[in-house]
């Protein structure tokens, strides 16, 4: 009598030993687990403690108590930080365009290949971005005095009184050319990168149909180098939430122009170590983490949204 065999591909193939399956998934978090240990104790540890904190005041009768949410209602409701943050947005909105626009157009014009010395004119304006914060704005304020600066100099040698660029009306707008002067070329660096990459045969084409510089621009360069131009808008967005080593700096030669809430960040750095109130300045970070978060994803999903 015959005894029917099942088919090879039916059966069943040994199953691998569990030990080393276990291994394998072990060495799997061999490898991540660096980088899982620092990321909770640098960012999720940080951020845990300060929503901790956040949920409670220190008062002078009863100690620390748990309040919920009623910090963050007192943020909603605090002037001096919305004040604060209507005056980032205003440098975000004027500074931004203008020194990704001079980025852009620095850029454009070393990757056109007509620039002589492109090598000097690249490290030379990425140059300022390697001063550190603190000391490119002791700089620029020293020149910006009135009194004992480039400024007074200049009124003192020439017999004119030209406008204290440290006066309440102006100190914004001299701060914004600080900030200008520091990022630029590192703004710079990222569109030259992008413009690098693009593949020679869409110029080739581009020449064999007879198109200009202009039109080079318009149809190839910009549209390739988009994503750059996003994480650039991304990044200075952020940086201008962020607006705190400038004004710390200058308050000390501005205290009339600069107080201590003129940014979301000063303020909070305000609160916690000259106010001593360290619960309601984690309630103010986290309120303005938040309200970053939401602007730069959606500048993220504008900028690359198809057609856009």
């Amino acid at each position: 009598m015959t005894t029917l065999q099942p088919p090879v591909a039916a059966r069943r193939r040994p199953s691998r030993p569990p030990s080393r399956r276990s291994r394998r998934s072990w060495t799997g978090w061999g490898f991540i687990g660096p980088f899982v240990t620092v990321f909770a104790l640098v960012f999720l540890a940080p951020l845990a403690y300060s929503i901790h904190l956040s949920l409670f005041r220190e008062q002078l009768v009863g100690g620390t108590t748990f309040v919920g949410l009623d910090n963050y209602q007192q943020a909603l409701r605090d002037d001096q930080f919305w004040a604060a943050l209507a005056r980032v947005s205003l440098f975000l909105a004027v500074q931004v365009p203008i020194m990704l626009g001079i980025a852009l157009l620095v850029a454009l014009a070393l990757d056109s290949g007509r620039l002589y010395g492109k090598d000097f004119f690249r490290i030379s304006v990425f140059l300022p971005y390697a001063v550190p914060a603190v000391v490119a704005s002791l700089m620029w304020g020293f020149m910006y005095g009135s009194r004992f600066g480039l400024v007074g100099d200049i009124n003192a040698a020439l017999g004119v009184s030209l406008p204290d660029p440290l006066s309440p009306g102006l100190v914004l707008a001299s701060i914004g050319n600080i900030v200008t002067w520091e990022f630029v070329g590192y703004n710079m660096l990222i569109f030259y990168s992008a413009l690098r990459v693009i593949p020679h045969s869409l110029y080739e084409a581009a020449q064999i149909d007879g198109a200009g510089q202009w039109r080079v621009i318009a149809a190839i360069k910009l549209p390739a180098i988009r994503g750059a131009l996003v994480i650039a808008t991304i990044f200075s967005i952020i940086g201008s939430f962020q607006l705190f080593n400038e004004p710390a700096i200058l308050q000390k030669l501005a205290p009339n122009a600069i107080t201590t809430d003129y940014t979301p960040n000063y303020y909070t750095y305000s609160l916690s170590f000259s106010g001593q109130q360290h619960n309601y300045s984690a309630t103010v970070a986290i309120v303005m983490g938040l309200i970053t978060m939401v602007v730069a994803y959606a500048v993220q999903l504008r900028g690359m949204r198809k057609g856009a």
